[in-house]
């Protein structure tokens, strides 16, 4: 035990400097949490940098709060040597390592913290004794809930999304001048094909998406779930890709796959729970939601591509646009046959047009729908004005 730890906190022997592009949106949000006393929960796709973000606070805590680093402890719960172990049976072994008296104020990273099934009251007794700050990730949304509310008040929970796309020219090394303006279209075409997941926009290397999808649907859905036709729920996922930006019949996707609509149903949730996709209700009145299909986005546009193909610029390009609106509550409106593609919780109508325009009868929709705002998304510079 005394040597993983050291090896999950090499800080505790040596200086520390952690050598990874930092996602400064992520990083000042987290930073301003550190001397509250909530419990901060990183949530989102699978390597979409959330182990990364947790090394940039302890990097923090180091060289700016110049924290003694024995008070300083992370660890990835879902390594099989903790099998078996609770997560007070580690902290107390941290605490008896470095002899750290109870009164002592720690700070706690915790990675995949959901492969503990009792994590949650075991993070509400660390929090209620004090003494503690805790940092926590996990990869599924459905583990994160908290169905007893042991954490109800004592938690803040931020969702890391993939590379905008100045964070893709970050990673990429690309620095447009002024004078190259020019040059931004063909650098986002690129972000379109390539998607927002840092160690392929960094590598290229298409198999490491390729064998991150597989370990989604395999670890995460096909394992976790105990489902047994395995190709049954990879073919469900293509059909999904194949529908981004599309409002999804379930009935539809049932009778193509010969499986019952709760099936379908349930297939949903599981990729919706591991962030793959999102779903956007319609705009409107409780049973108007209820009523309507879902519009369905991928979680990232790399990944749907590679599935689908690099085709459709305009339904990767409302991808985007959506993902990047996300945090506004977007739902779609639909009226007589006629659909606009957002409305968000601020009341601002947005079309979404890839270098073409409404049709007349959206049009007229788009001008008459209530609304405090409208907008057009048609462009690159549209796209980053929002």
């Amino acid at each position: 035990m005394e040597a993983l730890f050291y090896k999950s906190n090499p800080w505790w022997e040596e200086s520390f400097i952690l050598n990874a592009i930092q996602r400064d949106i992520y990083l000042n949000e987290l930073e301003g949490y550190i001397d509250n006393k909530d419990i901060i929960f990183l949530t989102g796709l699978r390597r979409v940098g959330k182990t990364t973000l947790l090394k940039g606070i302890i990097n923090l805590l180091l060289h700016v709060k110049k924290i003694d680093p024995k008070y300083i402890f992370y660890i990835s719960l879902d390594l099989y040597a903790l099998e078996g172990l609770s997560i007070a049976d580690i902290v107390t072994e941290y605490r008896k390592l470095h002899k750290l008296p109870n009164s002592q104020m720690i700070y706690l990273f915790f990675d995949e913290v959901t492969s503990k099934k009792s994590y949650q009251q075991e993070l509400k007794n660390l929090y209620d004794l004090g003494g503690v700050k805790i940092y926590a990730s996990s990869s599924s949304a459905s583990l994160l809930k908290d169905s007893q509310a042991f954490l109800t008040g004592r938690q803040r929970l931020v969702e890391v999304m993939p590379l905008s796309f100045e964070e893709y020219l970050q990673f990429k090394k690309i620095v447009i001048k002024k004078a190259d303006v020019h040059l931004v279209e063909s650098y986002f075409e690129e972000y379109m094909k390539d998607g927002g997941m840092p160690e392929y926009v960094l590598t290229g290397d298409i198999s490491y998406l390729s064998n991150l999808i597989d370990n989604i649907i395999y670890k995460d859905i096909i394992a976790y779930h105990k489902i047994k036709d395995e190709q049954m729920v990879k073919d469900f996922f293509k059909l999904l890709m194949e529908r981004s930006g599309k409002q999804l019949s379930l009935n539809k996707m049932a009778n193509i796959l010969g499986i019952g609509v709760d099936t379908a149903r349930r297939f949903q949730s599981y990729f919706e729970e591991t962030y793959l996709i999102y779903t956007v209700e319609r705009h409107g009145k409780l049973n108007e939601r209820l009523r309507h299909p879902k519009k369905i986005y991928a979680g990232d546009v790399g990944i749907r591509n590679l599935i689908t193909g690099y085709r459709d610029k305009g339904a990767i390009f409302e991808n985007l646009v959506y993902l990047k609106l996300k945090h506004k509550n977007p739902r779609y409106v639909y009226e007589q046959s006629n659909e606009i593609d957002f409305i968000t919780d601020d009341k601002t109508l947005i079309e979404v047009k890839y270098h073409s325009v409404l049709n007349d009868n959206q049009q007229k929709l788009f001008d008459t729908y209530p609304a405090n705002k409208r907008l057009v998304v048609n462009s690159v510079q549209a796209f980053m004005a929002l």
